[in-house]
């Protein structure tokens, strides 16, 4: 489950809030009442959603979602006029009054986007440097003249002990190097 940040200006409203997230399944990483807090608190995370109101004493909500780290996303919980025409495009906005049900669907819905662009983010391949490549066929190159294997068979020895090991196929390269020299 992602991380949520809760950040209202009131300490009660975020304790409410928090005490509510928690119940449904949540995982909740910080109460923060400043636009600092909150941004200290995503800086530590790799990624998360951050509940929040309109107003803080040194920020107003555009502000700390345009200094979020990318991939965060902000729901902001405010009155229906307070928010701005140009929003943020990681902002999405639940006015008050609301109802739990409504707080809970809209951050399961938003955590699930953020999971999908996160999984689609992974799935584009590392391109190698030409260092890289040039390790890994010299590595491929020990393996076949010591073992006696064709380059698919080197290709594929490569590539079974990286994921045995759970390393990169580089770092492999190198310890096959370093062992066979």
């Amino acid at each position: 489950m992602p991380n949520v940040i809760v950040a209202f200006s009131k300490p009660e409203n975020g304790r409410n809030i928090r005490n509510i997230l928690v119940k449904s399944g949540f995982h909740v990483v910080a109460v923060c009442t400043s636009g600092a807090q909150i941004l200290t608190a995503a800086e530590e995370l790799d990624r998360g959603v951050v509940v929040s109101g309109g107003k803080f004493q040194d920020m107003v909500y555009g502000e700390i979602c345009r200094m979020l780290p990318e991939e965060f996303s902000m729901l902001v919980v405010a009155k229906a006029g307070a928010f701005e025409e140009d929003a943020p495009d990681n902002a999405v906005f639940l006015p008050m009054p609301m109802k739990v049900h409504d707080l809970v669907s809209t951050l399961e819905m938003m955590i699930m986007a953020q999971e999908k662009r996160h999984r689609r983010r992974r799935r584009i391949p590392r391109s190698r440097s030409r260092e890289d490549m040039e390790l890994i066929g010299r590595a491929k190159e020990m393996l076949m003249e010591r073992n006696h294997m064709t380059e698919d068979e080197a290709h594929r020895y490569i590539q079974k002990c990286s994921m045995t090991n759970g390393s990169s196929l580089v770092e492999t390269a190198e310890m096959i190097i370093s062992l066979i020299a």
